[in-house]
């Protein structure tokens, strides 16, 4: 009985702990997003576009995530139809995030290593363009997905109510297989496009001398930034698939697995976003220090 009230209070502390870590991600991001729509310059930047972009896929993730853990946790069960829209919504911006990172890692390879042609390519009607080519590209996984998943679903299924799991639509083993393999191609692509641009990034920082070295090696540390920050959102791919197993090896274990995949591979990755762009570029932090300090000077005359 003892175990079993400590069991209790260790998952609830650590409920409390992701609710606590997700509000403080959803009101940095939020209070970026507002700055982002303050300043011409920003939205009609294609760097910045893309970070938003980031910071609003973010906040998708954060919700629809933190909403299947209560789910889970209360042991609510939904309608299916209900839950395979939160899943389609939450596996495509779960692939959102990463193509966004290795764009925006693209878009600073241009700036850099093809600066003449930098305002030609990275216009603010090339930045829509590539938004709606993100969400394409992302969206072909739910694509491949939802086809076998009409096909092999009997009506009945879309009727009753249950819990809300991934696993809950996968009917046949292939299909964790067809998943895995699609997770493992965009996770190779997006390496090799993030290598290729490290490299040719060093490549120009070597040659480079004065101010231009600075700005380089500026651009070059972003863009190792944004490999770190792709390796973890990668890895969110694989955790499915790591849980399945642990699930099927060691159950007492799969709990703490799977606790410690949502914290390092789920919330870290969302942290960072604020970091590179929002602390790291002097313009986004000016305009979002002016933004807080302005809140505090008016807040202190009201007083």
């Amino acid at each position: 009985m003892a175990a079993n009230d400590s069991s209790v209070r260790v998952i609830n502390d650590r409920i409390i702990i992701v609710q606590v870590l997700i509000s403080l991600f959803l009101c940095i991001n939020l209070l970026l997003i507002t700055v982002f729509f303050m300043k011409d310059f920003f939205y009609t930047t294609m760097r910045y576009i893309f970070f938003a972009l980031t910071l609003m896929s973010d906040c998708v993730i954060l919700i629809l995530s933190n909403v299947l853990l209560l789910f889970s946790y209360f042991e609510f069960t939904i309608n299916m139809s209900l839950c395979l829209i939160v899943y389609v919504a939450l596996s495509l911006y779960t692939f959102v995030t990463p193509v966004t990172l290795t764009v925006m890692t693209l878009e600073r390879f241009v700036a850099i290593c093809m600066p003449l042609r930098h305002g030609e390519l990275c216009s603010t009607r090339s930045a829509l363009h590539c938004v709606l080519i993100i969400h394409s590209v992302s969206s072909l996984p739910c694509v491949v997905f939802l086809s076998i998943f009409f096909a092999s679903a009997s009506h009945r299924f879309y009727t009753k109510s249950d819990m809300c799991f991934a696993e809950k639509f996968i009917f046949h083993t292939w299909q964790g297989h067809l998943r895995s393999a699609i997770s493992q191609f965009y996770f190779l692509t997006m390496c090799i496009v993030i290598m290729f641009s490290y490299f040719k990034i060093m490549k120009v920082a070597r040659a480079a001398s004065g101010q231009n070295r600075k700005s380089t090696w500026k651009g070059l540390r972003t863009v190792v930034l944004h490999g770190f920050q792709l390796l973890l959102c990668l890895f969110q791919l694989w955790c499915t698939f790591i849980e399945a197993a642990v699930l099927q090896i060691y159950p007492m274990v799969y709990i703490n697995v799977r606790y410690f995949n949502y914290i390092m591979f789920i919330l870290s990755p969302r942290c960072l976003s604020p970091l590179i762009y929002g602390l790291r570029d002097e313009k986004f932090f000016f305009a979002l220090r002016s933004f807080v300090l302005c809140g505090l000077y008016k807040k202190q005359l009201s007083n």
